[in-house]
């Protein structure tokens, strides 16, 4: 099986000039296939508030009304995103653009309402993972866009670190997939206050321990959850780690 490499980028590091283009040059130097998976959450805020929309979490989870989808739909799939796709064609690699409307990559549902109605969010349903594979196979470097869509002509704001994960699981069957997740932080760290502090590997049992201890807490939480995900569905190693390190060669891997 041919390799791929799958990263998921988020926070400031795509929303600060200097940290993209540093992330976007070790990206393009990865040997092999790749695909960049990105968040842009700042931006939109800003964006948001910039045209008088408040911007309302729940647990670390934007509320996405109408208005909400449309400054999300601008930034995600217009602003962050083709930025990306530019910067990457300079550095000579093939990148094309994409949410999950585009040639129905990946369809998802809106969220139903429970304990919070999360408005315009979507949960992934399926992935077109044999039109991804072909383009990869072809050289293309698909930027995917925290964007899906319900088939019935609604965007749906879908979390970047889920999008990746479910990309990762349904290209397992035609890649030998390293998924990376890399943010500001080095990895998954004992304390939080320490950035030395990384756990170097981690399987369920101790993650469960973690959780139990207050280790391990908040929007890690779900990241690593996906991780194991990833994994039980053939997904070869996922590595969570810094930005500057999205060779692997750092950081927690999930075992």
């Amino acid at each position: 099986m041919e390799k791929l490499t799958i990263v998921k980028v988020g926070g400031k590091i795509v929303e600060e000039e200097t940290s993209l283009k540093q992330l976007l040059s070790d990206f393009a130097a990865i040997e092999g296939h790749k695909v960049l998976v990105h968040g842009g959450g700042r931006s939109a805020t800003a964006i948001a508030a910039k045209l008088g929309i408040e911007s309302v979490m729940v647990n670390g989870r934007r509320v996405t009304d109408a208005e909400t989808l449309k400054v999300v739909t601008m930034v995600y799939g217009g602003l962050v995103n083709k930025n990306i796709v530019a910067q990457l064609q300079a550095m000579e690699i093939n990148a094309l653009g994409l949410t999950g409307a585009d040639m129905n990559y990946m369809l998802s549902a809106k969220r139903p309402v429970g304990e919070v109605d999360y408005g315009f969010v979507g949960d992934v349903k399926s992935v077109n993972a044999g039109l991804l594979a072909d383009l990869i196979s072809k050289d293309i470097v698909p930027v995917l866009a925290p964007l899906t869509h319900d088939k019935q002509g609604h965007l749906l704001n879908t979390n970047a670190d889920t999008i990746a994960g479910e990309a990762a699981k349904a290209l397992a069957k035609f890649f030998d997939l390293t998924l990376v997740y890399c943010f500001e932080k080095k990895g998954v760290l004992r304390d939080e206050h320490d950035d030395d502090s990384v756990i170097a590997e981690i399987d369920k049992e101790a993650f469960a321990q973690y959780v139990a201890d207050g280790v391990i807490q908040g929007g890690m939480i779900p990241k690593l959850e996906n991780a194991f995900e990833a994994i039980d569905a053939g997904v070869s190693q996922v590595i969570i780690t810094k930005a500057d390190a999205i060779d692997g060669t750092s950081g927690t891997k999930v075992k």
